[in-house]
């Protein structure tokens, strides 16, 4: 047995340093940082990979955003690969495969597909692919013969456009023939894409948003570490995963290391995000199997009672900053995952070395994420639980088809989560403001015009428990 003799401390022990600032407006500061390697955000957020926090719906408003969202991996392989699914289709500059049928479907085939896929508008083809018409919801008001041939309803004139056309390009034909949709065709009549004025009417209202090289909104997987894992990762990066997270509790481990090891030799093209770790020792041998990121915290999120369980762990600022220093000399971006309560420990997170931050009971209460909403005196919560807790883990089994679990499993389980229910917040926008204007402020307190810049600027100092009421309102009744 060892003491380390340093003293570790986390984001309540320390504050910023206010130094000279020649900023003159906070709002435009840059918050661009990299998830990864090649993976760039506008805003240096994610959203943690619960089941009570990231589904496609909370991926979507992260991505739209200029962060991303990490689609758990407590779900068989289809549902996730369904959720990363949703999250590519919610929008794109141009859809590659856009929904297509031909002349011999009826008009029951089209309300079926509008109906399944939310769909405004299908292409049709002749028997020998090429493009002959289009079917909108217009088209079909007031249609009740669902056996009626597709060709007795659809539009034969489709304005179109070659491959290659610009969105600006787009925009002009759009409006000026003023229609919704313009098929890309090639010299041979056949569809090769779709641009929709849905699509490019939403690249206007997120001009941050986080996308892949085809415009499609960025969303990263989690998966474990079992051998069995790796058709997981197949399946969500052939469905667009812009990167994998390896999800486990103890990150420095051999499990973890040799799956990364084994994604990395068969995707090598993959971005994978390693952890969870604490130490630099365990930064390293992440990086050195294979990590494009690695993911630091152990025990400091608010549903995590690891600490307490296993009495492990290393308090969240002290384990960011050592983890970020040798990830650093690798160019490896770290994120620190956990034990954020507010925009001021973002900051501090930053200055300490991370690129980003995971964050998870901040965005349980808000409406995109898939935690049930309840009513406790008045006040409206939703819950949110770590994924180490007992009725995770019930959860977990059920969804993987491994059946219900027993009532001797849950006697002999080691829960290191717990169940809570947090404060509602409304839309995730509306969180992502407050958190971002906090960031930027507190990198103009620092001097600071951009995270890189926050993190060789900032001086930290340490403060006493007094200190830290002293930053909190006092000697006054909150309204």
């Amino acid at each position: 047995m060892k003491i380390l003799p340093d003293l570790a401390l986390t984001y309540d022990d320390v504050l910023l340093v206010p130094q000279y600032s020649d900023i003159e407006s906070r709002k435009k500061l840059s918050t661009r940082t990299n998830l990864t390697r090649r993976l760039a955000l506008q805003i240096p957020i994610l959203s943690a990979n619960m089941d009570t926090v990231t589904e496609s719906e909370m991926a979507i408003a992260m991505a739209r955003e200029g962060g991303i969202g990490i689609i758990h991996r407590f779900m068989s392989i289809e549902e996730q690969v369904r959720q990363v699914t949703r999250v590519k289709k919610a929008e794109s500059f141009v859809v590659d495969d856009p929904i297509i049928l031909n002349v011999s479907h009826t008009v029951g085939d089209v309300k079926r597909i509008v109906a399944e896929t939310g769909s405004g508008g299908i292409l049709i083809t002749d028997g020998n692919a090429r493009l002959v018409g289009i079917v909108t919801t217009r088209d079909l008001l007031f249609e009740n013969d669902d056996a009626k041939p597709v060709t007795q309803v659809m539009r034969r004139e489709v304005i179109t456009a070659p491959p290659g056309t610009t969105s600006q390009q787009a925009m002009a034909i759009l409006h000026a023939r003023r229609i919704e949709k313009l098929p890309l065709v090639n010299g041979d009549g056949r569809v090769v894409g779709l641009i929709t004025q849905k699509d490019l009417t939403k690249s206007e209202q997120f001009p941050k948003a986080t996308k892949d090289a085809r415009g499609r909104l960025a969303v990263g997987a989690a998966v474990g570490v079992k051998e069995r894992e790796l058709q997981r990762v197949e399946s969500v990066l052939v469905a667009g995963a812009d990167c994998i997270v390896v999800d486990i509790a103890h990150g420095d481990s051999r499990q973890e290391i040799e799956i990364i090891q084994k994604i990395r030799q068969r995707f090598p093209d993959a971005q994978i995000v390693g952890g969870n770790v604490a130490t630099a020792d365990g930064t390293k041998r992440l990086i050195d199997a294979g990590a494009d990121a690695v993911k630091v915290g152990v025990g400091p999120g608010a549903v995590c009672i690891t600490r307490v369980v296993a009495g492990a762990g290393v308090p969240q600022l002290s384990a960011v900053i050592e983890c970020a220093q040798v990830a650093r000399d690798a160019d490896i971006p770290v994120i620190a995952d956990g034990g954020i309560r507010n925009s001021g420990d973002i900051a501090k997170a930053l200055a300490a070395g991370a690129a980003t931050v995971m964050i998870g009971s901040l965005l349980a209460g808000t409406d995109e994420s898939p935690g049930l909403m309840m009513t406790r005196k008045g006040h409206r919560y939703k819950t949110s639980r770590g994924m180490a807790s007992v009725q995770a883990n019930a959860d977990r089994k059920t969804r993987e088809g491994e059946g219900w679990i027993t009532q001797e499993e849950i006697d002999e389980y080691v829960s290191e989560g717990v169940e809570a229910a947090v404060p509602y917040r409304g839309k995730v926008k509306e969180v992502l403001t407050q958190l971002v204007g906090g960031i930027q402020s507190g990198m103009s307190y620092s001097g600071a015009h951009s995270i890189e810049e926050l993190r060789e600027k900032a001086v930290l100092v340490r403060m006493t428990p007094t200190g830290l009421r002293e930053s909190m309102p006092h000697d006054v009744d909150v309204l």
